[in-house]
């Protein structure tokens, strides 16, 4: 592992322990927002040095971006999506109890996607379509306005929130606005399990970096061929 993960992993350790203690609120924050910043466009944070999201975009093609390599399950493409989804479901319905970046500004019609669900559980012929059809710059530009939204909520979160536990009604409406397809409840049981705190260390943080670590092998793949 290189040593830009190796420090990230070191910071999101932190973030645990911080999320721990109410009185560690203005620092847990501002750990949350080092270890979030590498995994989105630099325009989200505008944070300098290491960036892991422009390190997989950069010179990254649209042909890139689609292409399902022999051997692999997902695309680029579905990986921008999967996250984009599941960090704007979990954050502004669970976290924030508001609204989804997805169903604000006309997202629906501007990505062209075939599904508007996580694409947990999602049949190959499924991955296949979506990679095919979202729109390129639009997805970027989505998942970005969704890491933006979750700095703003993050921001505005006070120790009593860090503890609250996840509601049912809040994930029923998951299900009710399309966010995850009935297929794929085995993802809302996990949620229904986490506290906010928990949720921050898992979705926007490493679920992120999980399917980052994937993009960069399938951006190697594409590229040998």
């Amino acid at each position: 592992m290189d040593e830009n993960r190796v420090r990230w992993n070191e910071q999101h350790k932190a973030l645990r322990s911080a999320l721990r203690d109410p009185a560690r609120l203005a620092e847990a924050k501002q750990l949350f927002m080092q270890v979030h910043a590498p995994l989105h466009a630099r325009s989200v944070s505008a944070a300098p040095g290491w960036n892991y999201a422009e390190e997989i975009w950069d010179g990254l093609t649209e042909a890139e971006f689609r292409c399902i390599p022999a051997g692999a399950e997902h695309s680029i493409a579905w990986c921008w999506w999967h996250l984009a989804r599941i960090e704007d479901v979990t954050v502004n319905l669970l976290v924030a109890r508001s609204e989804q970046v997805f169903t604000q500004g006309g997202w629906a019609a501007r990505l062209h996607a075939p599904i508007q669900d996580s694409s947990n559980e999602s049949q190959p012929a499924e991955v296949r379509a979506l990679s095919e059809q979202v729109a390129f710059a639009e997805l970027h530009a989505y998942r970005s306005a969704v890491g933006q939204r979750t700095r703003e909520v993050v921001n505005g979160l006070s120790a009593a929130d860090l503890k609250r536990k996840t509601a049912a009604v809040d994930l029923q409406r998951i299900l009710d606005e399309g966010g995850v397809k009935p297929a794929a409840s085995g993802v809302l049981e996990y949620w229904s399990g986490l506290t906010v705190a928990g949720l921050l260390l898992m979705p926007p943080t490493r679920h992120n970096l999980v399917h980052l670590n994937e993009c960069q092998l399938l951006k190697k793949k594409v590229r040998r061929g």
